[in-house]
């Protein structure tokens, strides 16, 4: 009973920061909403290391989980978008933000019940990776000054791509040492990408690195998966 303390304050943390970064982004302090959301994956993250360390692994445990990333980087990153973004689009801007939410369910819902048969890989982005990338682009517009408005209905549906892959079949490395090849031409993408994106956000490095990682890792497994696709027809 005690060894399961630490896993669950871990993941009952995961909730805890998820509920600050709503509470943060309902008073204005879309930053500090966005940040919110970036710690929520460190205490997603340690949750199930630390649950297997004193193995103590369970249903409920993983249950509990999921119910946490819904809010966390479900919930929390799609009202950070409507109050960043979203809203100025009107009802086109709450569809937006509802449907990443409701994707982002039924991402973590097919995750659970697939858990035994998917191995090597992710099928469809994740959704903490999802949310963090929700999350790092609002840090990196803010950062360099730039109103995503002016870039019309770029943003939203970037986002609803971004909620497209959680749901989709696309395959993502788990980076486990197995499973999923890689191969050189999604590097070289992945690599270009990169830098473009650190180069375009160089007034706000810090905020460019993070977003480039998640925005990279999400393009990584379309054109992956599109490699592996084009492969296999040979």
């Amino acid at each position: 009973m005690y060894r399961a303390l630490i896993p669950n304050m871990l993941t009952a943390s995961n909730l805890l920061f998820g509920i600050c970064s709503i509470l943060s982004t309902y008073h204005g302090n879309l930053k500090a909403g966005a940040i919110f959301i970036l710690i929520a994956l460190v205490a997603d993250g340690l949750d199930g290391r630390a649950a297997r360390f004193f193995g103590v692994s369970s249903e409920m445990g993983k249950e509990m989980d999921s119910l946490c990333d819904l809010v966390s980087f479900g919930v929390a990153p799609g009202f950070l978008a409507y109050v960043f973004c979203l809203r100025a689009f009107s009802w086109f801007g709450w569809i937006v933000a509802i449907t990443f939410a409701i994707c982002g369910m039924w991402r973590l819902a097919r995750f659970n019940v697939n858990v035994s048969v998917v191995h090597g890989y992710f099928m469809g982005l994740a959704i903490p990776a999802g949310g963090c990338f929700i999350a790092t682009s609002t840090l990196l517009l803010q950062g360099i000054g730039f109103a995503p408005q002016r870039l019309g209905c770029v943003y939203p549906i970037v986002m609803l791509l971004v909620a497209f892959l959680m749901v989709s079949e696309v395959h993502y490395p788990d980076f486990k040492g197995r499973g999923e090849k890689i191969y050189p031409v999604s590097i070289a993408v992945a690599v270009i990408l990169f830098a473009a994106i650190l180069y375009a956000g160089n007034a706000a490095i810090p905020f460019a690195l993070l977003f480039a990682i998640f925005a990279t890792y999400s393009a990584l497994g379309i054109v992956n998966t599109l490699a592996a696709k084009a492969f296999a027809r040979r």
